[in-house]
């Protein structure tokens, strides 16, 4: 199985509209960090997690033509932005796209983007993204692209996200915490993705790098990325301070999980 860092950033992006600090001038492309999605494959099968609004250049840069279902983590702006990018995959397949949120987003979803789910007025001749909303709860067990896979919520602050696991590959977007009685679902992987924006001066809705760090000790991950950055520090900066078996992703980069 194969894991692909299509968006790294936090919900502002990386480079900051307006801002001069030294990581938003890098030219080091790893300080390059559009917003949050991840794309999972084995044998041709291919799951998109989250359509943030950068979608459309991810997939070009990542050259993918083709997906088999998309995994929404939360109804937030910078993870469902991009969702009108899909209608290409439905119009050039002329078949539904699978897409698998969880039931207490859906209401949302549907009246955010009333047209694909006929609740707006639609233009003729106009290409609309043909979705098949399938929902799921917290622990549920979900068949998606082929993948086996159990959908987990992680308080978000006020709000909930969900992550999921799939064979060895944890993830964890945009959570605080992990619940007590995840933490048996998730230990033991070969590789975990979270959320961490920065070090130090807790967030209360995301994990500092050092909160993250800590989580993944604690479910034991052999390997785990780093996700979901702020441009409080360089790509370099961060991967010299964590300590072995973790490492800061960036846009483009591609992982083998066991």
């Amino acid at each position: 199985m194969r894991l692909r860092f299509l968006g790294t950033g936090t919900s502002f992006g990386v480079p900051v509209i307006g801002c001069a600090c030294d990581v938003c001038t890098s030219d080091d492309p790893r300080d390059k960090r559009t917003r949050h999605s991840l794309l999972i494959e084995e044998a041709g099968r291919r799951l998109l997690i989250d359509t943030p609004p950068e979608l459309r250049l991810q997939l070009l840069a990542a050259r993918v033509d083709r997906l088999d279902a998309v995994f929404m983590s939360h109804e937030h702006a910078d993870h469902t932005h991009g969702l009108d990018d899909l209608r290409i995959f439905t119009l050039r397949d002329r078949r539904p796209l699978p897409f698998f949120m969880a039931a207490e987003f859906a209401d949302e979803i549907q009246r955010r983007f009333g047209y694909i789910w006929g609740g707006a007025k639609q233009q003729p001749m106009s290409a609309v993204p043909e979705l098949e909303l399938r929902t799921f709860t917290d622990r549920e067990s979900v068949s998606a692209a082929g993948f086996d896979l159990t959908a987990i919520a992680f308080p978000h602050g006020v709000y909930r996200s969900y992550g999921l696991r799939v064979g060895n590959l944890g993830v964890i977007i945009d959570g605080k915490t992990v619940p007590e009685d995840a933490v048996d679902l998730l230990s033991d992987l070969d590789v975990l993705v979270i959320n961490a924006l920065w070090f130090g001066n807790p967030h209360p809705g995301h994990f500092s790098i050092e909160e993250a760090v800590e989580t993944s000790r604690r479910l034991r991950a052999r390997r785990t990325y780093l996700t979901h950055i702020a441009h409080r520090s360089s790509h370099e900066e961060i991967q010299s301070r964590l300590p072995e078996g973790v490492w800061a992703a960036y846009d483009g980069l591609e992982v083998e999980v066991e």
